[in-house]
Formats: C-alpha cells, structure tokens, sequence
C-alpha cells in the first residue's frame, strides 16, 4: 500500500490538527475527505463556513454528521479506504462510536485513532493527565479488540503550541517561566511534520498495527536551551522565573477543570520529561527516520519562522 494513492477520510476536518492532515493528505495525492458537524444555515461561525469553502475549492468531500448518527458514519466509511480521527481531548472516548461503525462498515483498510501526544502505554502522570492517557489506552485496546487494522501515532508536543505559550514570540516579554529546574527534555514537533507523518503511516504497510513515533534528533530540546536558543536569535535577555515542581503538584489538584489538566500536562512534559524517559528499541518506529525523504522542520527552524513573522504559526489549546 505504501506509495498508493487512497481515500483517506479525517474525522473533525475544521479542527486545529485536522486542518494540517486535510492539507497534507491533499498535498500527496490522495482522494481527501472529511467528516465534520452540520453547518446550520443560520449559523454566524464565518471562519468555519470560509473553511468550508477553502476546503471544497482543493478537492475535499464533505460529509456532514454527528459520531452518533451511526448508519451515516457507516456510510462514510464505506466510501473511503483509511480513517483518521483528530478529536479532541474531551471527545476521546467517542472514538468508540467510530470504531463500532468501521467494524460494520467492513472495509477500512486503517484505523489511526486521535492521540498525538505522549506515547500512553510508557508513560504516566499526574491524576488529571493520567485520567487522559487512560481514555487513550482505552480507544487502542477497544480498536485491538475489534481487529482493525491501526497504526497509532505518538507525536509528543505540538511546537507551536508550546513555543508559544513558553516564549510568546509575538510579544516583546523581558521575562519567561521556567517550569521546574527547566533541564528536562522534550520534542516539540511542527504540526505540519506530525501531518505529514501521519498521512505517510497511513498508507505504509511498514506501520500497520504499530505505533508510530515522532522523535526527529532536531526537535529534543529543554526548556532552558529553547529559551537560549531564542535569546540568540533574537539578542535579547530574558529574565528567568521558576516555578516549582511542589507548586505544580498543588495546582493540578486545586484548580478547577480543564486548568487542572493543563497543569499537570505541563508538569508530565517539562518537569518529568516524560517524553524522552524511554529508550527506542530496533522495535520502535520512529518517524524521521522511517521517512528520510520528508525533511521535517526542526526547531531551531521553527525558531526562525517565529522570528520572521509569528502570525503565520496557528496556535491550539492546550
């Protein structure tokens, strides 16, 4: 299948992450579609009805439906060949809806649920992250059991969201938070590349029924030397605040939900360096080099496209 051209169909398409895989799957030939919410007609959402149009314009299919509205997922599925499912955090376990219509549906060729982040089934974290990775082993034991054929893609960190949120490049800041000793490592990957990995993954028989790892040697970086590497690029001294460890604990079990989560997610990446705390074996799939001829932007890079105009990095939230 590597090299074929497919039908590959995203589920949420007018997402923050489903934007770049639409993109990415059109920019490599594929027969693209998406599975997104109706738009009502009365609705005032212009940007969603803008990227309806956008998206009509490169070729994409629309499908619209609700994940409960069964018979027509069913449907959608058995006009494609691969799904892929970008929902967010708090719509993981809806997942299960998709993988009960691509059982029926009978001819999805794979599966990749949405998970991007850390690599669930080597790591751990505080309860309210925890709560996340276990929703997550949840979508892959239920797509294991089901026996379709997955690749599951751990993309660990989406640098422009944290690039953002720990340098503020559009901003002109004199200071910046340091989490913890700030010495721990972790992989921001452009989303672009975490894309375009994916769409490759998809179609590569090499992936089937693995798990895909996004660790490109360029994009490990601490906190600490990502904020020196923009200090040089940029001339200017930033004045460091550390926040600790002990302060980060308390705040994952005081605040309210989702600022829960967010604290505790930040604490898992950059104190704990949950991210690099394992060795990749012979066994592991590893992006960059799975895909020598995608030249992905490393950080440093994505330092430089920050520099030059910050507006052109879309930002999610965490």
């Amino acid at each position: 299948m590597a090299g074929e051209m497919s039908k590959i169909l995203i589920i949420g398409g007018t997402g923050y992450l489903d934007q770049y895989m639409v993109k990415a799957s059109v920019s490599l030939g594929h027969s693209t579609y998406a599975y997104v919410r109706p738009i009502k007609p009365t609705s005032t959402d212009s940007s969603k009805l803008q990227l309806h149009n956008e998206f009509e314009a490169i070729g994409l299919t629309l499908f619209q439906g609700e994940l409960d509205d069964h018979e027509k997922l069913v449907g959608a599925f058995k006009q494609v060949d691969i799904v892929i499912s970008t929902l967010a955090v708090p719509q993981h376990l809806e997942q299960l809806k998709i993988i009960k219509a691509i059982k029926e549906a009978g001819n999805i060729k794979r599966f990749i649920p949405s998970e991007f982040g850390n690599e669930e089934d080597r790591a751990s974290g505080l309860p309210p992250f925890e709560a996340m990775l276990v929703n997550k082993r949840k979508i892959r034991r239920a797509t294991e059991a089901a026996g379709i054929s997955y690749t599951f893609v751990s993309a660990n960190s989406f640098a422009s969201y944290f690039v953002d949120y720990l340098l503020h490049p559009h901003e002109n800041r004199d200071e910046v938070i340091v989490y913890g000793s700030g010495e721990a490592k972790a992989v921001f990957n452009y989303e672009k590349d975490v894309a375009a990995y994916t769409i490759r993954a998809a179609t590569d028989p090499r992936a089937a029924n693995r798990i895909l790892i996004c660790r490109p040697q360029g994009n490990i970086i601490s906190q600490l030397e990502l904020i020196s590497a923009w200090e040089e690029k940029t001339g200017r001294t930033l004045k460091r605040i550390h926040v600790p460890e002990q302060e980060i604990i308390e705040l994952s079990k005081t605040l309210p939900h989702p600022d829960n989560g967010r604290a505790s997610i930040l604490h898992n990446i950059l104190i704990k360096g949950e991210q690099m705390n394992f060795e990749l074996t012979d066994n592991d799939l590893e992006a960059s080099k799975l895909y020598l001829d995608h030249k992905y932007t490393s950080i440093d890079s994505f330092l430089d496209i920050c520099l030059v105009d910050p507006s052109k990095i879309k930002l999610a939230s965490l």
